[in-house]
């Protein structure tokens, strides 16, 4: 992905902010130009297509997100259960940005190089290795989708699941008289 100028950078802030308070369907090259004030053909000059439009939205909430995620991890007592109140407020936060980032295929080759390991890594050292890492967050993203989609029960489960789930994907302890792995 080539870096982005001012102007796209501007348009790219405007689609996103036209996606989270407007929804998906929202979001079209002719919205977006008509809450800049120019005419649609205009945008094609700085992002030429809606998918690249979207891509670098995808690209803008996996900056923020890995942001989001270091910090809550950082210095935390519980480094799991930080990394995941901090996935759950971002979703909840940016319910149409976290969809267009986890709902389809992601554009890998259009991201910048590290990104996507960058936002995984504080789950990764929160867990202590890649495959729990991926399992972890399978459970957490398949509860944070069910939470935007008001699937679970209100009957004070929730919060338990949560808390079992976590608890399933720490790392084990160090075992006795060994010293632990890095």
């Amino acid at each position: 992905m080539r870096e982005l100028g001012p102007r796209a950078r501007e348009i790219v802030a405007t689609a996103r902010e036209v996606l989270e308070s407007e929804g998906p369907r929202a979001l079209t090259m002719r919205r977006i130009a008509d809450e800049l004030g120019i005419r649609a053909p205009s945008l094609y000059k700085h992002v030429p297509h809606k998918t690249a439009l979207e891509t670098a939205i995808v690209v803008d909430g996996f900056q923020e997100a890995a942001q989001r995620f270091e910090a809550a991890v950082d210095g935390a007592a519980d480094p799991l259960g930080a990394f995941v109140d901090a996935y759950r407020a971002f979703a909840a936060a940016h319910p149409h940005v976290y969809r267009l980032m986890t709902q389809r295929p992601l554009p890998r080759d259009d991201m910048p190089p590290g990104l996507e390991a960058r936002t995984a890594a504080p789950l990764l050292r929160a867990v202590g290795s890649p495959q729990r890492a991926r399992a972890a967050w399978a459970f957490v993203h398949g509860m944070t989708v069910l939470e935007l989609d008001a699937r679970l029960p209100d009957d004070g489960v929730t919060e338990d699941a949560w808390r079992e789930g976590i608890a399933a994907f720490r790392p084990p302890p160090p075992a006795a008289g060994r010293p632990e792995e890095h």
